[in-house]
């Protein structure tokens, strides 16, 4: 019969835990960026959003709306700095809209 141990863990600590040692990171960052991207954004930029995929620290965003990506591109740094805030850890470095 396996031992049992008396130490009580979080299941956030667990779950924390079982990330890093599978190293699951970087597929969870990618999740987390895709749903701060759609929170942050709002309703209006979601409608023209196809497509949130980051690679590496890199972050593409496919728009369906030539006027909006040249609306956000003026503001490219102040949307990299919100979803990192978001993430609350450095995760995107760079934006390219397409």
């Amino acid at each position: 019969m396996a031992k049992r141990f008396n130490e009580e863990h979080s299941i956030q600590d667990l779950l924390k835990q079982f990330i890093q040692v599978n190293k699951l990171d970087a597929g969870m960052d990618k999740i987390d960026v895709e749903q701060a991207w759609k929170s942050l954004m709002g309703t209006g930029v979601n409608n023209y959003t196809e497509e949130v995929v980051l690679k590496k620290t890199t972050l593409y965003v496919k728009l369906s709306s030539a006027v909006l990506r040249t609306e956000l591109s003026y503001g490219k740094e102040k949307i990299i700095k919100m979803i990192n805030e978001e993430l609350k850890k450095e995760v995107v470095i760079n934006l390219v809209l397409r």
